[in-house]
């Protein structure tokens, strides 16, 4: 099974590729800002993704934003993002279980405490 860690990164390149997917003429800095990263964490992310083959940088002379330059997921890029996909929402399903389970727990609790019931030892 993969590291906490290991999940976090593919985490963030997966919600990386997927807006960029729909919107390559982002900048970096727009990017971080969206997903509550730093620039630098942000930069170090885009460097793997191109070192990788999943994405590749643009050059567009007509776009009108940021100086032309657009971030293109390649089509090993895109089949990747639909494995990332899969195994990003086994996660999610588990951490909503696991929060469901929680929230149960924490009304039953707090339920005996308004009824004046003793919690069973």
């Amino acid at each position: 099974m993969a590291s906490k860690h290991l999940d976090q990164v593919e985490d963030l390149h997966f919600r990386v590729l997927k807006i960029l997917q729909d919107h390559p003429d982002m900048s970096q800095r727009e990017l971080a800002k969206r997903l509550g990263v730093s620039n630098g964490k942000l930069h170090y992310c885009m460097k793997a993704l191109m070192e990788k083959g999943l994405v590749k940088l643009g050059n567009f002379a007509a776009s009108k934003h940021h100086l032309g330059y657009a971030y293109l997921l390649t089509p090993k890029g895109l089949t990747r993002k639909a494995a990332m996909a899969s195994r990003f929402l086994q996660r999610k399903l588990a951490e909503y279980e696991a929060l469901q389970a929680e929230i149960a727990s924490l009304k039953a609790e707090l339920d005996n405490k308004l009824h004046g019931a003793r919690p069973t030892r």
